[in-house]
């Protein structure tokens, strides 16, 4: 632990024990935790900052999205908007946050809400979307009020909670004993090539109940696309210099797998979830005509590109050679069958639960 991590320590404790006593103040039911009769499945970390649960969330949306009416719930985080918003084909990042437009841009068919109090969001699409058969929440981990029928967590495997400390002398939310609330714990971001050493070592720091499974992934990286249709024929040379630019928590993964596509690569951080401006794209322009080399592109992430499409930046994009990356996830050694079989076990039967219920209600009235 370096010196400003033992100097906060402290105030880490101290923040420890107010988030131990609200936790308690659930766990001894002072605080409501609602359970609904339509299965939820919360999927979130114990730490600040990207651990993959997007593209978690993207893969249980694909896994259900042809058998089960689906929506997904979040926060919306860094929206400038409040309360209950439904997204639609007219929504804007600025409004629904990136995160939940990535999902109706990627899946057209699903219903994605957003309310930063996860009760109220899932009252009204309840209200609304009677047919609904299945609600993913999206970082809720610690949204206790609501207590999810399937929990997932995911953590990283370059940060893993059990090796990590509370704010602000780490970047957890609670005690990393409260990873015992989940069903499913799912360590990120691992290499693509993975030892049963690695794997048991893991397991070891992580030490999983009798009740939870453990699963490892690896981002699976697709075909670059390109913001603007006309660059695609860039892509037939030898691409020699790449300038990458994101704002998202942690962009090793992407650093590292770019590096294999250049001779070299410029990289520009910004902040997660960051709201780009005039003064950004310029910088970015000057920054890349700066690479005095021909073959050179410029390339982004799924999520950032979400928020500059159909942006006011538009006329300045039109003259850069914006690409992006959409991911995906995979599981080590063919897990994804176990996962699945999980996640649809307990929709199946949680489903038939909410149809006993309705059924009831109905007789009621």
């Amino acid at each position: 632990m370096n010196l400003i991590k033992i100097i906060l320590l402290p105030f880490a404790i101290i923040f420890g024990c107010i988030t131990c006593m609200r936790n308690k103040l659930f766990d001894w039911k002072i605080l409501p935790s609602e359970k609904y009769n339509i299965p939820v499945i919360s999927v979130g970390n114990l730490s600040v900052g990207g651990t993959g649960k997007t593209p978690q969330v993207e893969y249980i949306i694909q896994l259900l999205l042809n058998k089960y009416k689906v929506a997904t719930l979040s926060r919306g985080y860094k929206r400038k908007t409040h309360g209950f918003r439904l997204a639609t084909k007219e929504s804007t990042y600025k409004e629904i946050g990136d995160e939940s437009l990535l999902f109706k841009n990627k899946f057209s068919d699903i219903h994605v809400a957003v309310d930063e109090n996860r009760r109220n969001g899932i009252k009204i699409l309840m209200k609304h979307f009677p047919e609904l058969e299945v609600i993913i929440l999206d970082d809720a981990f610690q949204h206790r009020y609501v207590k999810p029928g399937l929990s997932i967590l995911t953590t990283d495997f370059h940060n893993i909670y059990a090796n990590n400390f509370l704010l602000p002398s780490g970047t957890l939310r609670e005690f990393k004993c409260g990873a015992k609330r989940a069903d499913i714990i799912i360590v990120t971001k691992t290499q693509k090539v993975f030892s049963p050493i690695t794997k048991r070592r893991l397991a070891g720091l992580i030490k999983p109940m009798p009740h939870q499974y453990l699963f490892f992934t690896y981002i699976d990286y697709g075909e670059i696309i390109p913001l603007n249709p006309e660059d695609i024929s860039l892509l037939k040379e030898d691409i020699k210099t790449i300038l990458m630019f994101s704002g998202i928590a942690n962009s090793y993964p992407l650093q590292e797998h770019l590096r294999d596509q250049c001779n070299e690569l410029v990289i520009m951080d910004y902040p997660d979830h960051h709201a780009y401006t005039m003064k950004d794209l310029d910088k970015i322009k000057y920054n890349f005509d700066r690479i005095f080399i021909k073959n050179k592109i410029i390339v982004t992430t799924e999520k950032d590109a979400i928020r500059l499409k159909n942006s006011e930046f538009s006329s300045i994009i039109k003259k850069l050679p914006i690409f992006y990356i959409p991911i995906e996830i995979k599981f080590h050694n063919g897990d994804n069958a176990i996962f699945d079989a999980r996640i649809i076990e307990y929709v199946e039967k949680n489903k038939r639960i909410m149809q006993v219920h309705t059924k009831k209600d109905k007789s009621e009235t």
